[in-house]
C-alpha cells in the first residue's frame, strides 16, 4: 500500500496519520486513554492503553499494508519493566511534580554546572532521571525488579516489534544523555548510581529501530516536540516552531550543538541527524485557555469569540500562565497562576483576552531566551490546537514581532513521524528531503503593528508578576 503511517502517543490520546509520499493526508485515526492523578502533583498513565490505543488505530489505517512507520510520543514519561518485559508499574509522566527532592539531589551530586555541561540541561521535575530516584526512594520493592527503562513511545515500538530502543531526540530529555555527544551519558549514569543496562539503544530518528509483525520498517522516531518541527518543515535553522498545545514551545533548529548556560531553555538533539535544537517550554499554554473554559462552563472557542471585544492590554488585566508550575524560563514547579488588575469592567471575554495574551509572553520569555544563544527568525510557523484560533496567532504575532505561518496540513507530531517512516522506507532519502516533498505554507498572520506598544508595554509588566525574576540576558 502506498503509505506512510505516523503514530503520536500522547497525554490524552494516540494520534496516527496515514500520508501519501506527496504529503497528502489518507487518513486519520485517534484513540483516548485515561490520566489518573492518584495524588496532588502526580500524573500517570498505564502503558498498556497506549499500546491498546495505537495497535486499534494502527489497524485501522492499514499499518500492516504500509511502506513505513514512524513514532513519536509524549517526552520524559518512566516506563519500566521486569525481566519479562512487564509493565511494573504505572508510568509516571512528563507533567508530574512529584520529584522536587530528588532533582535537587542531582544537582548537588553531580553538580549544577557539571549536569549542564554534560547533559545541555538542568534537572527538572518532568525529566526521566529524577523519576527513577524517586522510585528507588519511595519504590524501593518497584526499583529492585527494573530490567528495563523506556519512554512512552518506546514502550509502544516494543510491542509493535519486539526491539528495545530509543531516539536521540527523545532521550535527550532524560537527563541521563550527552546530548552534545547523541550518546547515553556514561558520567551522569554512574554518578546516579543507575543500572547501564537498562538503557535501550538510542538511534538517529530516520533510522530503522526494527519491524512490525508484518515486516513494514519502523523508523526510531523522535519525541513529540522534534517530530512536530519536522512536520511543519523547521529541519534545519530558519522558521522557529511555536506550539499552542496543552503546554506552550518555542523551538529552534541550531546549526551546531549550543545550550544556554543556566540551562532555561533545553537543548537537545533534533530528529534530523547530526543537528541539534534548542527548545522553551511552558507548562499551561492551551491548557490555560481550557482551564478558563472549564470553570466557566464555556467552549474554549466561544471564549476566543468573547475576548476579540477587548482592546490589547485588556485594559490592564494580566494573566500570570502558571497554573501548573513553570518550566521556561523560572525552573519552579511551585509557580501558580493569577489574574492581576481585575476590575467590574472586566468580564469573561476580557478574562479569556488576558489568556491568550498571557500565554504570548509566556511564549516571548522563550524566544528572547532563543534569541540570546544567536536564533534569529525572520518567521515563526505554529501548530496546535490553539493555533486554530486567528485572534490567538494574531496576538502571538504581535508580542513575538513576528509573521506566522501555518502549514496545510495540520497533523503534527504524528505527520512528522511519518515522514521520519518514509525515510526508513527509503521512500525519501533524507529528513530533510522528506520536508521538502511534503511540507507546504498555507497561510500568513501577521502581527499588528497597531498592537504594538500595548504589548511592549503588557510584556513589562509581565514580567514584574513572578516575584524573582530577573531580566533575561545572555549568560555568560
Amino acid at each position: 500500500m502506498d503509505r506512510l503511517i505516523g503514530l503520536d502517543v500522547g497525554t490524552t490520546g494516540v494520534k496516527a496519520v496515514a500520508i501519501s509520499p506527496e504529503g497528502q493526508v489518507l487518513g486519520r485515526s485517534e484513540r483516548g486513554y485515561p490520566l489518573a492523578t492518584p495524588r496532588p502533583g502526580w500524573a500517570e498513565q498505564a502503558p498498556t492503553d497506549w499500546w491498546a490505543a495505537a495497535e486499534s488505530a494502527f489497524d485501522e489505517l492499514g499499518g500492516e499494508g504500509a511502506l513505513g512507520i514512524g513514532l513519536s510520543g509524549q517526552m520524559h514519561g518512566l516506563v519500566v519493566l521486569d525481566e519479562a518485559g512487564a509493565v511494573l508499574r504505572p508510568a509516571i509522566l512528563w507533567n508530574d511534580q512529584r520529584t522536587a527532592d530528588e532533582c535537587r539531589e542531582i544537582e548537588e551530586r553531580i553538580g549544577l554546572e557539571r549536569l549542564i555541561r554534560l547533559t545541555g540541561n538542568r534537572a527538572l521535575t518532568g525529566f526521566t532521571a529524577p523519576k527513577l530516584l524517586w522510585l528507588r526512594r519511595h519504590e524501593p520493592e518497584v526499583y529492585a525488579r527494573i530490567a528495563q527503562v523506556l519512554l512512552p513511545k518506546d514502550y509502544v515500538r516494543l510491542r509493535l516489534t519486539g526491539e528495545h530502543a530509543s531516539d536521540v531526540a527523545d532521550a535527550s530529555g532524560t537527563l541521563l544523555f550527552d546530548v552534545e555527544g547523541r550518546r547515553w551519558s556514561r558520567e551522569v549514569v554512574d554518578a546516579l548510581e543507575l543500572p547501564w543496562e537498562w538503557l535501550p539503544a538510542a538511534l538517529e530518528s530516520p533510522a530503522v529501530s526494527g519491524r512490525s509483525a508484518g515486516g513494514v520498517p519502523v523508523a526510531a522516531g523522535a519525541g513529540d516536540q522534534a517530530a512536530a518541527a519536522l512536520g511543519i518543515g523547521v529541519d534545519r535553522p530558519g522558521p522557529v516552531s511555536i506550539v499552542l498545545g496543552t503546554s506552550g514551545v518555542v523551538f529552534a533548529a541550531l546549526p551546531g550543538y549550543a545550550h544556554d548556560a543556566q540551562a532555561r531553555v533545553h537543548a537537545f538533539c533534533h530528529a534530523v541527524p547530526d543537528t541539534w535544537e534548542a527548545m522553551g517550554v511552558m507548562l499551561s499554554a492551551a491548557g490555560s485557555l481550557q482551564w478558563l473554559a472549564d470553570t466557566l462552563g464555556v467552549e474554549p472557542a466561544a471564549l476566543a469569540q468573547a475576548a476579540a471585544a477587548w482592546a490589547p492590554g485588556v485594559e490592564g488585566l494580566l494573566f500570570a500562565p502558571y497554573l501548573a508550575g513553570e518550566r521556561t524560563p523560572h525552573a519552579d514547579p511551585d509557580a501558580r497562576g493569577a489574574f492581576v488588575g481585575l476590575s467590574l469592567r472586566h468580564d469573561r471575554g476580557a478574562l479569556a483576552r488576558a489568556v491568550l495574551e498571557g500565554v504570548a509572553y509566556g511564549l516571548r520569555d522563550s524566544l528572547e531566551l532563543l534569541r540570546a544563544l544567536g536564533v534569529t527568525p525572520a518567521v515563526a510557523r505554529a501548530s496546535g490546537g490553539g493555533a486554530r484560533s486567528e485572534l490567538w496567532l494574531k496576538i502571538v504575532a504581535s508580542v513575538l514581532d513576528l509573521p506566522i505561518e501555518r502549514t496545510r496540513v495540520e497533523e503534527g507530531s504524528a505527520f512528522g513521524a511519518a515522514l521520519l517512516g518514509g525515510v526508513a522506507a527509503g521512500v525519501f532519502p533524507s529528513a530533510t528531503a522528506a520536508v521538502e516533498a511534503c511540507v507546504d505554507v498555507g497561510d500568513t498572520i501577521e502581527p499588528d503593528s497597531a498592537w504594538a506598544a500595548a504589548y511592549e508595554d503588557g510584556y513589562r509588566r509581565y514580567r514584574e508578576l513572578y516575584p524573582t525574576l530577573k531580566p533575561l540576558q545572555p549568560s555568560g
